[in-house]
């Protein structure tokens, strides 16, 4: 029989932050994240990444691959990468978004350029604004190991919500 493995994690209620959010600016509510006066979102946990830094028009956040994030032929999924990617363009966005004004994926493209394992190591990934409108923003992102070396590189469309 096969070697179970365990993994156990926590999350908070997610509505305490979607609620702060509607009053808050884009930047001001990712900062409240960062700083610890809301919540992390729950795929951050079940995925195990992390936000790094938040400015105007660029998000970063951060994983170190692990055996759990495997799809069946042994590498990462390509999942993580793409949740990971959507999470620092759509923040990249939300960062330059007012009070009350929302925003969701309509498109995300990610080109993976090399294999992903546990031994790969921490991976960075950086979401840029390339445009925010009225209704539609666009915004890329870069997935890079510590040394600079890219893993995968993205595009997205977002749906703006006055």
């Amino acid at each position: 029989m096969a070697e179970k493995r365990e993994r156990n994690y926590n999350w908070e209620d997610p509505m305490k932050g979607a609620q702060a959010a509607k009053k808050m600016s884009g930047m001001a509510y990712l900062q409240s994240i960062l700083d610890g006066q809301n919540p992390p979102p729950p795929i951050a946990r079940t995925l195990d990444f992390e936000p790094v830094s938040m400015e105007e028009g660029k998000a970063v956040f951060a994983v170190t691959p692990a055996e759990f994030h495997y799809n069946p032929i042994g590498v990462v999924h390509g999942g993580l990468v793409c949740t990971l990617c959507d999470s620092a363009m759509g923040c990249a966005i939300h960062t330059q978004l007012a009070e009350g004004v929302g925003y969701t994926t309509l498109e995300l493209k990610v080109n993976m350029v090399r294999p992903i394992t546990a031994k790969t190591g921490r991976l960075i990934c950086t979401g840029v604004v390339i445009h925010v409108g009225r209704s539609v923003a666009t915004a890329e992102a870069r997935v890079e190991d510590e040394q600079g070396k890219l893993y995968a590189h993205g595009t997205t469309t977002c749906m703006i919500f006055q």
